[in-house]
């Protein structure tokens, strides 16, 4: 099933299956980060992506309007409070603000409520 088609509501099936090796990486705005969307309900804001990171990509500074939730499944990536390493896992409160950066480069899942909003 294609990735465009993935939104949790009360129409969609029980249960999707993604085959995530075919849901191709799409370049974000930000410099050195990719993603696949793997799931997406556009009139809330809900997503899960698969996120790599190259080595030194940065996201500028941003604030969490909702939770965010990510588990590093290969590589790390830093923030001003800490480094989350390959199969650790990292919130964010809702209102948070900073930005993220992997020196190593890293590959991530991540669960958004609501997009971020970035302050570049």
């Amino acid at each position: 099933m294609n990735a465009e088609t993935m939104v949790p509501d009360s129409t969609a099936p029980d249960s999707t299956y993604v085959d995530v090796a075919d849901v191709p990486w799409q370049p974000t705005r930000f410099p050195g980060v990719e993603w696949k969307i793997l799931m997406e309900n556009k009139a809330t804001g809900m997503s899960t992506a698969l996120m790599r990171w190259a080595p030194g990509a940065r996201l500028p500074l941003h604030e969490h309007v909702a939770i965010e939730q990510t588990f590093v499944l290969e590589g790390s990536f830093a923030d001003h409070a800490g480094v989350c390493t390959a199969g650790n896992y990292v919130w964010r409160r809702p209102g948070s603000r900073h930005d993220a950066w992997t020196d190593e480069g890293c590959l991530m899942l991540a669960f958004f409520v609501k997009p971020n909003t970035f302050f570049d």
